[in-house]
């Protein structure tokens, strides 16, 4: 068992809690729309949830972030002493999620094994990240995760499985016997169900996984020799694994006496999805910019990246300013996609200029955004799902906010926890 990166958790389920209350968006999402999170605390009141249990990143900027934490750790500690998990030794939990728009998505929750994971660019780890990691967002994150006994899970990790070996056959083994939670999530997310794994179950999915991590069987799939095998690829939630990651390797640095290798910050819960699911459709992250002089910013654009209303290039971005929407091509590359020659050119520009960017989902809602805040949208491509593993098992990390696996309402709930601390 648990020859791969993947493993079994002690996994916390609140019990006799409105599950409707206590599920909330993960909290990277709805960044420039404060008004969500408003009705979500509506919504909430003062029922048990992991609204209680996050920072959204909405607030990362704002003043009153350290009592916010202080906070989300004082609630922890609350639920905790107050009874309201149930604790699954050893467990995972099949997962079934219903989206928005009716079609379903199954996972597995466990927990990823740190120790196998590398989030630099160039990384050959078994697990790896899928788009460049932005250090100093790190951080912030760490505050969170310092002093918290408890972590939930907003991650999605993505397996190459074509051939529905992994998660697809478990919705035949599931029992009401077995149910842990089926419930609607409040604000257009949908509904979801989840299932114990028995040990049998547990068993299947570990032989699965230990075969497509087979380095043959791996290489042949992509047409390589000798290389390391990527089984586990980022598709949400990022920082959110670089952060359990950097905050695992602080531990060890501190105590280097110390043996690490049971402690429950080496582990991350996490949900596995396979890459072919239905459900999943991969979509750009659209760029706002705004509190920018937005003539100069396209001036400098322009003339960055050659830009012309002709076409004359397989690199193209829509930008939309008060109105007016130009579909313009990229002669000048930087990048071998769309978003990495508008995005290294936005970087530079923001530094040396300053204003905001922001990284929206949904064509319509960044160009309403951008007239909300005089700005700038620049709406990119999307980007082929099949094309994931092959890329980042050859040139490494994407450009970050490259993709979004779908719409923002769509996105991980937080419903398990699992403790972090001895």
């Amino acid at each position: 068992m648990n020859s791969t990166a993947f493993h079994s958790a002690d996994i916390l389920i609140p019990k006799d809690c409105d599950m409707h209350k206590w599920s909330v968006i993960a909290c990277d999402q709805y960044t420039s729309e404060p008004e969500y999170w408003d009705e979500v605390s509506a919504t909430v009141g003062s029922a048990p949830s992991t609204l209680n249990l996050i920072l959204p990143e909405l607030y990362l900027e704002q003043d009153g972030v350290a009592e916010r934490i202080d906070n989300i750790h004082s609630a922890m500690d609350k639920y905790l002493a107050d009874g309201i998990f149930t604790e699954y030794k050893d467990a995972m939990v099949y997962v079934e999620r219903v989206q928005s728009n009716g079609i379903l998505r199954q996972g597995i929750v466990g927990a990823i094994d740190l120790e196998k994971y590398n989030f630099s660019k160039g990384s050959t780890s078994e697990v790896r990240a899928t788009e460049a990691t932005v250090i100093e967002r790190i951080p912030p994150r760490i505050k969170v995760r310092q002093g918290a006994p408890l972590e939930l899970p907003h991650i999605m990790i993505l397996i190459d499985d074509p051939d529905n070996t992994v998660i697809e056959p478990l919705a035949k083994t599931v029992s009401d016997d077995s149910k842990l939670y089926d419930f609607e999530l409040m604000q257009k997310g949908g509904s979801i169900k989840g299932w114990l794994m028995d040990k049998s179950a547990q068993e299947a999915v570990d032989k699965a996984l230990c075969a497509l991590a087979d380095p043959d069987t791996f290489c042949k799939k992509y047409g390589l020799s000798d290389t390391p095998v990527l089984l586990y690829a980022m598709g949400d939630g990022n920082h959110s694994l670089a952060t359990a990651k950097e905050f695992y390797e602080q531990l060890k640095k501190a105590d280097p006496g110390k043996d690490f290798s049971n402690h429950p910050a080496r582990y991350a819960l996490a949900e596995i999805v396979n890459l072919h699911s239905d459900a999943l459709k991969f979509e750009a992250i659209h760029r706002l910019v705004y509190d920018v002089d937005c003539d100069k910013l396209m001036n400098e654009l322009t003339a960055a990246l050659e830009l012309s209303e002709t076409k004359e290039s397989d690199q193209y971005v829509i930008c939309s300013c008060c109105g007016t929407e130009k579909k313009l091509y990229i002669n000048r590359k930087s990048s071998n996609l769309s978003v990495g020659s508008l995005q290294n050119f936005l970087d530079g520009y923001i530094k040396a200029n300053g204003g905001k960017i922001d990284y929206i989902h949904g064509a319509d809602t960044v160009k309403s955004l951008a007239e909300k805040h005089s700005g700038l949208a620049f709406i990119l491509p999307d980007m082929d799902k099949s094309q994931l593993f092959p890329t980042v098992i050859k040139d490494g990390a994407l450009p970050r906010k490259t993709f979004s696996m779908g719409h923002a309402e769509d996105k991980r709930f937080y419903i398990e926890a699992r403790k972090i601390t001895e």
